[in-house]
């Protein structure tokens, strides 16, 4: 039987642990996640990083050190986390917190194949394209 929207789990909790780098996540169907900060950036849903369709995702860089700043309310489903780079522009439904806890093994592996496809290094900083900048949604 599917579930309806209103059936989705909701965060209980959150909880910023600075000196770990993960956003603890308590649902109410009983899930508990610790998602490292790295992986929250990297896997940004806004259009800046995930870009705007299939084949268009920007990989990240040098986002190991990466630290939350600011984790503010959106309503009342979702958040929108500040990083230390600045980044901000992502906004994280309870539904996508969630799969990034439930799967983040089978992602930090997908990121790590990727960067060893594009020859990078989960410390070194992105190379020009998206670094300097980058474009928002408006810039097509």
């Amino acid at each position: 039987m599917p579930q309806s929207p209103n059936d989705q789990p909701t965060p209980q909790s959150l909880t910023v642990h600075e000196q770990s780098r993960v956003l603890e996540v308590m649902f109410s169907d009983g899930a508990q996640f610790r998602i490292p900060f790295e992986l929250l950036r990297v896997y940004s849903p806004s259009a800046e990083v995930q870009g705007h369709g299939p084949g268009q995702e920007v990989l990240q860089t040098g986002k190991r050190q990466v630290t939350l700043v600011q984790l503010e309310p959106v309503g009342h489903y979702a958040v929108r986390p500040t990083f230390s780079d600045g980044h901000d522009s992502g906004i994280y439904t309870w539904a996508y917190l969630y799969e990034l806890g439930r799967d983040q093994q089978q992602l930090m592996r997908e990121y790590e194949r990727r960067l060893a496809e594009a020859g990078a290094d989960r410390d070194a900083p992105m190379a020009g394209r998206a670094a300097s900048g980058g474009h928002g949604c408006g810039s097509r």
